[in-house]
């Protein structure tokens, strides 16, 4: 207790709280199935995710899904709606020039790696084909990205993430890109070799955008292994415990229809993802964690 000039007791004042740390949940995808389309725009609609990547080369990016989560920001902004660059299978380009192809489409994930790391993609194809992928996202969305990332974070690869660099500056300089350096010891991470792996790209591809001027997330969480006993509840807040201020934490919330078995292997972990998130052990995990949606 305290007292003042004339002698009387006065409480202690209660100590301030600290404010809430304010991250990004950024839900991957969009884009990829009607189902998933729906299950982000919920979660959007509860205040569950704050930000939404979206793959313009899929089918079902349509007129009427783009409209769809575009009128969630009609008003008071809801969901920043980013570019999740897509150049792998089994989707088409969107460009005659790419290179290489199979059977038409975007090669597998480990060519375009090889490619990459072997310095064998067309620097002159791979800009045409951004520049087309951000130029439909303009068109529909009528705006530039608010952020940038890449579907199986192809944006973070040799080539690639130069290109990608220099399209962010040139086309939209206020966007910022998705870096992939984790939060906390890397030895919290040794049970995660993706995670690993694309913490590895990542800081390669962190110089560059510096060098240069585009502005990148502080941190980043999200990444697990992906195998059928995963539990995404008990993962979830590890994400949580060192993301800073600004982090960026993503994740794949879906409902598994026709279409997402046919393009995508990952389709009831995002059931399970999609069921957390709209749940009500979420909201209190953030809240014990010192963390809000930013």
């Amino acid at each position: 207790m305290a007292t003042d000039n004339a002698g009387a007791r006065q409480p202690l004042a209660e100590p301030a709280k600290s404010a809430p740390r304010r991250i990004w949940l950024c839900a991957d995808d969009y884009g990829i199935s009607p189902s998933v389309n729906a299950a982000i725009r919920d979660l959007v609609l509860r205040g569950r995710v704050n930000a939404t990547s979206v793959m313009v080369v899929t089918p079902s990016f349509t007129r009427s899904e783009t409209l769809s989560l575009g009128i969630l920001n009609a008003g008071d902004r809801r969901v920043a709606v980013g570019l999740h660059l897509t150049l792998t299978a089994p989707f088409n380009p969107l460009t005659k020039e790419f290179a290489p192809l199979v059977d038409g489409a975007f090669p597998p994930l480990k060519d375009i790696m090889r490619a990459a790391f072997l310095r064998k993609l067309e620097r002159a194809a791979l800009e045409a084909e951004i520049h087309a992928q951000v130029a439909v996202f303009s068109a529909a969305f009528g705006r530039a990205p608010d952020f940038f990332d890449g579907h199986q974070h192809v944006h973070l690869l040799p080539q690639v993430r130069e290109v990608v660099v220099a399209a962010v500056k040139e086309l939209a300089p206020d966007a910022w890109v998705r870096q992939c350096v984790g939060a906390g010891p890397i030895f919290q991470r040794l049970s995660d070799p993706k995670g690993l792996l694309v913490d590895w790209l990542s800081r390669g591809f962190r110089r560059r955008a510096r060098a240069v001027g585009v502005q990148t997330n502080p941190a980043f969480a999200g990444t697990y292994t992906y195998a059928a006993d995963a539990d995404f509840a008990a993962l979830f807040p590890r994400f949580l415990g060192s993301m800073p201020e600004g982090g960026l934490i993503m994740c794949h919330p879906g409902v598994v229809d026709a279409e997402l078995e046919r393009v995508d292997p990952l389709t009831s972990l995002r059931e399970q993802e999609y069921a957390y998130l709209k749940g009500e052990v979420f909201p209190r995990t953030l809240a014990e964690h010192g963390v809000a949606l930013a």
